[in-house]
């Protein structure tokens, strides 16, 4: 519709001013033409200033009809006046050209970030409610008028206490500058938009459809990005991903004009942990630990200055630290004591006292290949001598069994344990515990049954058990 106007008005003055240039021509031989430029750039020749003037007039109208409450101007015309005998003025080519060319501007606020515009605004005030609009985006409205009231006041931010945070400064990234200028109506920015376009960088975030052929390579080059750039704008895309024929993608990196940074006073308290402290023993066997002192965490309270660049923490800074309570280090006793796995070949009684409540011999029409102790101070079955664990778990009528080669000819058997404690492959030394005493298998109660080998036959432990 505006290109139809525009044609329109153009018709109308150019048809008419034809017609003044030839009756002019005729009373005089000699006339005046206007050379029209635009900007220093020469537009072509009327001889008639109106011809312009009631372009630039009928223009502005049809602006302010779009854009209300706005001054509007055109500015960057001038005239050159030239006296001829000849007048070669190209009416209609010249204000076609101005039409073309021409662009009605209005006083505006230029927000520059370090010197460059990268918008306008309709006034001052709106521009500077931009720059507070932004900050309210990663701060509240109490808090940035109390920093601005510091700020005024050249006073001090409080001191913060524990478990407080206090907004000591809100500053910009880059130097934000508001100066007077002139701007095309359609260059106006709400001020909703102008603070879009100050965090994104963009106010049109572009797409991108796949066409075929297409690869995360290629597309990526061609929007000037990187492809982890790419699919990191791109969440749920992986670089193996299959691409499908119009599948939309966000081809825009997004990069803040300027960025909020806050600065914040915090104190926490904190746990120190403990350490943990290994010591060994001689006296214990190696491979067997035990807990001298259980740890205990410490506390602290810590100044920390922290730094925020929209609202994502970049950098913490611990300014003071001050213990209120000492850590204290988690200590194992560890043991190095070497076990031989040779016996002595002198057996130790395999229980805590007891007695023998069946000896090796025939019974119930069968052989009792062992001996039964029963009735002890203490469940704690121990290796009758030093050696190595052959079998230790289940056996039938045996229940719990465990089998200890001592590596001399020597092999000794314990049965119908409640427990085992040790594992296969494992050196045991005279005296150590296997498990407990109990009554699983063929047992009639708790005891232990105890045999000995001596090079394979079974032989009369009470002839090697010394108590």
């Amino acid at each position: 519709m505006q290109a139809l106007k525009k044609f329109v008005i153009a018709s109308t003055l150019i048809g008419s001013l034809s017609m003044t240039s030839v009756i002019a021509y005729a009373k005089d031989n000699i006339s005046t033409v206007y050379h029209v430029y635009l900007n220093d750039e020469r537009i072509g020749i009327v001889d008639n200033k109106d011809i312009i003037e009631k372009a630039i007039d009928e223009k502005i109208k049809e602006t302010k009809e779009e854009y209300k409450n706005f001054q509007l101007s055109a500015d960057g015309l001038t005239y050159v006046a030239e006296k001829t005998f000849r007048p070669n003025a190209t009416n209609r080519e010249t204000l076609e050209s101005f039409l073309s060319k021409v662009e009605v501007v209005t006083e505006a606020t230029a927000l520059q970030v370090n010197g460059k515009t990268v918008a306008y605004l309709k006034t001052k005030e709106e521009a500077e409610s931009v720059i507070r609009q932004l900050k309210l985006q990663y701060i509240s409205e109490e808090a940035l008028q109390e920093v601005e009231s510091r700020k005024l006041a050249n006073a001090q931010a409080p001191v913060a206490t524990e478990d407080q945070s206090i907004i000591v400064e809100v500053t910009l990234s880059a130097e934000v500058t508001l100066n007077e200028d002139e701007a095309s109506p359609s260059q106006i920015l709400t001020v909703q938009d102008a603070v879009k376009l100050l965090q994104k960088g963009t106010l049109e975030e572009k797409k991108y459809h796949v066409q075929e052929g297409d690869v995360l390579g290629s597309i990526a080059i061609a929007h000037n990005l990187s492809t982890d750039e790419l699919l990191s704008l791109n969440p749920g895309l992986e670089e193996n991903s299959l691409l499908q024929i119009n599948q939309e993608l966000n081809v825009t990196a997004l990069k803040a004009f300027v960025d909020v940074i806050i600065h914040e006073a915090q104190v926490k308290r904190e746990e120190i942990p403990y350490q943990n402290e290994t010591k060994e023993d001689s006296s214990m066997f190696k491979g067997d630990k035990k807990v001298k002192q259980e740890g205990q965490k410490g506390e602290k309270i810590v100044d920390y200055l922290v730094e925020k660049k929209n609202g994502q923490i970049v950098k913490r800074t611990a300014t003071e630290e001050k213990v209120i309570k000492e850590p204290i280090n988690h200590i194992v006793i560890k043991g190095t004591k070497v076990v031989p796995s040779r016996g002595t070949g002198q057996l130790a009684w395999p229980a805590v006292g007891g007695y023998i409540s069946s000896k090796m011999g025939y019974r119930w029409g069968q052989m009792h290949k062992g001996i039964d102790i029963a009735r002890p101070s203490s469940r704690t079955i121990k290796a009758a001598d030093n050696g190595t664990i052959v079998y230790a778990g289940w056996d039938g009528g045996y229940g719990n069994k465990v089998v200890i080669n001592h590596n001399n000819g020597l092999r000794t058997v314990y049965a119908h344990l409640s427990s085992i404690t040790v594992r296969v492959g494992q050196t045991v030394s005279k005296g150590q515990s296997l498990g407990n005493m109990g009554s699983t298998g063929n047992s009639t109660g708790v005891h232990l049954h105890f045999e000995v080998y001596k090079n394979g036959k079974l032989v009369d432990p009470l002839n090697y058990v010394n108590r």
